[in-house]
């Protein structure tokens, strides 16, 4: 398996950073981690542009949020 490139490394983290804004305290430790394996996933699968990877981001939290309350 090779090594993200810089640039999906930097659209992960915007991705990450952008999906957790509205949570309180932009979400604990294991929500996040949560999140960010997700995206980890899914840049490991090819989709790499930051729009894919928000919106891999957006569905991991609902997924998530719907668990917790459901």
């Amino acid at each position: 398996m090779k090594p993200l490139d810089e640039r999906t490394l930097a659209n992960l983290d915007v991705a990450l950073e952008a999906a957790c804004r509205d949570l309180p305290h932009g979400g604990d430790h294991d929500f996040r981690k949560k999140v960010a394996l997700k995206l980890m996933g899914a840049a490991r699968k090819g989709e790499t542009s930051l729009t894919a990877l928000s919106a891999v981001a957006r569905e991991a939290i609902s997924e998530m949020k719907a668990k917790k309350a459901g």
